[in-house]
């Protein structure tokens, strides 16, 4: 099956964007995928704030683009944008990192008026690093994202089918089946 890299682009260690994004890598998973989370947070910040990418750090990030059949990107939105920290990542990886890979964008956001940051902000600028495909997105609102005391997640019903149809899509771009394998030990 395919290597997919699930990048979360929050600032947040507490973030629902990330939770969001490791609950679909496990979907993915049961799919048949390798799934690489990336947390771009956990990168050295003096990483993100080289004018060049020459850092170890962005050297060891821009493989593992490389390395990935596809990509799933999870921001927050902010000020009807994705975030901040995601944008640093993308101005330092190559101009076409994205190249001959399937792209899932997906956004959180408190309100539905932000609804659009997926098309209209996130979409041109990863259409621009040459992906073969972006497959439809999908913008959840915080209130659909639920977690648990134990940090589980819960997903309110009419997001989470809307988040399988699209996560669905994605893994049939990549080649990969829609039927999950059953859970193991």
């Amino acid at each position: 099956m395919a290597t997919v890299l699930s990048v979360s682009g929050s600032p947040s260690a507490t973030s629902r964007t990330a939770r969001l994004l490791r609950h679909l890598d496990e979907r993915l998973t049961r799919q048949g995928h390798e799934v690489i989370p990336l947390d771009v947070r956990t990168l050295p910040p003096e990483a993100l704030l080289h004018a060049h990418s020459a850092h170890p750090a962005i050297t060891e990030t821009t493989a593992l683009f490389e390395r990935a059949d596809g990509i799933v990107f999870g921001t927050p939105v902010y000020k009807a944008a994705y975030s901040g920290l995601l944008k640093s990542l993308l101005d330092l990886l190559p101009q076409y990192a994205l190249a001959g890979k399937t792209v899932l964008p997906l956004a959180t956001g408190g309100s539905t008026a932000h609804v659009l940051a997926i098309d209209y902000a996130l979409r041109p600028v990863l259409a621009s690093m040459g992906p073969a495909h972006i497959t439809p997105g999908w913008f959840t609102l915080d209130r659909d994202i639920t977690v648990g005391d134990d940090g589980s997640l819960t997903v309110a019903p009419a997001s989470a089918e809307a988040l399988a149809q699209v996560t669905d899509q994605f893994s049939r771009a990549l080649g990969g089946r829609t039927t999950l394998l059953a859970a193991t030990g």
